[in-house]
């Protein structure tokens, strides 16, 4: 019973926080903090999700805020050409993948599988057009101002737009927030063209199939799309410079990770770097490969080449050296806990700041800056923010690592149960993986938990929480969970960790 008290004590700090910061807010509006003139209080550069949730939530606040976007459509990177897009075609090729080999089993027969790519990137398209065009209903809803052109600091109190239709515009504010995002990073030496040498974005839009197909790269973006791509039919290899495929996750699940995505024929050359990749006069891509710490080369002609290897923050043209906003070695905003630069009155949030880059990430904090700028008090729990990669099966992570633990001199506990085990996962023919949980030896608090398994990404939801009111795996475990769900082998994964499972 010692942990589950210490874990209930966990909760009131949390709770007295917000309930300062709802009092600190209500306190600053009454006293007439938003502008009734034409100069802005806040003015957002990024329409991403890290900049249209900070423009959303200061307008509710009361705040006079215009967010300004350059790329035509809001939702930056993720609602345009990354998280949505490739989750529509993620659930498509998994479906396509299962009526092709796993339907007979399942009792349901019918007749040819093909596929139409034409229809599945159309079908693409129209979620991503109806998620952008929501968001400009959400600026009116909450008397947004959206400026559609690309933004430039001039002066801690003035932002430049540069319209589509050659207008040119200065905002003045209070306050400005940087939320420019992310873009690929370019190869050394590696032409993209999106064509046959792309990039997530090409990746995204292929006009066929590809035979066969190289990923340069074995975090997220590249299992992902390779995944899409080899379930459609591609002979897929994954290279990877690093010893593991997954970067962040625990080694455990890494290493099951990549057994399963073998089993599903995707190949992988891990220590390995690529030495070159160039179209050739076939129209194909010739690549050279060798050992991470070299050794002899190995040569490929493959049809499709997608480079993978990481993304970098937008900050060219935003004028941050003319108005002094200091940034890091890797060209990321250097911020404070309140997400201030060192320049008064700017501050900076998403993938432009250090962190993983992550939407959710970036909303929760353009959602506390907004916060901070009304005068409240914003809270983001970097300890609690999920990873997820949207493979079949999902993966999905909170919370230190077994290796992270370690390395902090932290006495630890782990409980694991794999969903073979769990009733519902049975009755779904679906019960490849597992889950890890990661607890203080000492207090039973919950400080990691790893899916690898169907609806991880779902699931992790409860470990998030969990971690953010300091739960111990005794809390978990001693809370009834529906049966039959998924979500009880998590359950049982948390009664592993303190004392003994149930079923297993």
């Amino acid at each position: 019973m010692l942990t589950h008290v210490l874990s209930r004590c966990a909760v009131k700090p949390a709770l007295s926080t917000a309930h300062v910061a709802r009092l600190s807010l209500r306190a600053s509006l009454a006293r007439g903090y938003a502008s009734s003139s034409s100069e802005y209080d806040v003015v957002i550069v990024g329409g991403g999700p890290g900049g249209y949730v900070a423009a959303i939530k200061a307008s509710q606040m009361g705040l006079k805020t215009a967010c300004v976007e350059g790329r035509g459509a809001l939702g930056g990177t993720c609602l345009n050409v990354g998280c949505i897009p490739s989750k529509s075609l993620l659930h498509n090729s998994h479906l396509y993948h299962q009526a092709s080999h796993d339907f007979k089993s399942r009792g349901i027969e019918i007749g040819e599988i093909k596929i139409n790519l034409p229809q599945m990137l159309s079908a693409k398209e129209k979620s991503v057009k109806q998620l952008t065009g929501g968001i400009e209903l959400l600026f009116k809803k909450n008397k947004t101002d959206y400026h559609k052109g690309w933004g430039k600091i001039v002066s801690p109190t003035e932002v430049s737009v540069a319209g589509a239709d050659g207008s040119n515009t200065t905002l003045k504010t209070k306050n400005i927030i940087i939320a420019t995002g992310s873009e690929v990073s370019p190869f050394p030496g590696i032409e993209v063209d999106e064509e046959v040498i792309v990039s997530s974005t090409g990746a995204l839009s292929l006009q066929k199939v590809p035979e066969k197909m190289i990923v340069i790269g074995g975090g997220v973006i590249g299992l992902e799309l390779g995944s899409v791509w080899g379930r459609l039919g591609a002979e897929v290899t994954t290279v990877e410079y690093m010893d593991a495929i997954g970067a962040g996750m625990d080694a455990d699940l890494a290493k099951t990770f990549q057994k399963t995505l073998q089993k599903q024929g995707m190949k992988f050359k891990l220590s390995t770097k690529v030495i070159s990749a160039k179209k050739n006069a076939n129209g194909k891509v010739d690549v050279v490969v060798e050992a991470a710490k070299g050794g002899k080369q190995e040569s490929f002609e493959v049809d499709v080449v997608l480079v993978a290897i990481g993304r970098r923050p937008v900050t060219k043209g935003l004028g941050l050296e003319e108005v002094g906003v200091e940034v890091d070695s890797k060209g990321r905003v250097k911020t404070d806990s309140e997400f201030k630069t060192n320049v008064e009155g700017i501050r900076a949030i998403g993938d432009v700041i250090t962190g993983p880059m992550l939407a959710h990430k970036a909303e929760e904090e353009g959602i506390a800056a907004a916060e901070y700028i009304a005068g409240g008090h914003g809270h983001v729990n970097y300890g609690a923010v999920p990873s997820v990669i949207y493979t079949y099966p999902e993966v999905a992570w909170v919370g230190k690592t077994e290796a992270e633990a370690k390395a902090a001199g932290i006495k630890y506990k782990i409980g694991g149960f794999a969903f073979a085990a769990n009733s519902r996962a049975k009755t779904m023919n679906d019960y490849e993986g597992t889950i890890k949980i990661i607890s203080d030896a000492e207090t039973d608090r919950i400080l990691g938990a790893h899916i690898i398994g169907p609806n991880a990404g779902e699931m992790i939801a409860e470990a998030v929480l969990a971690i953010e009111y300091g739960a111990s795996s005794e809390d978990i475990a001693r809370t009834c969970h529906a049966h039959p769900t998924l979500s009880e082998a998590f359950k049982e994964a948390c009664m592993a960790t303190y004392d003994k499972p149930i079923h297993s």
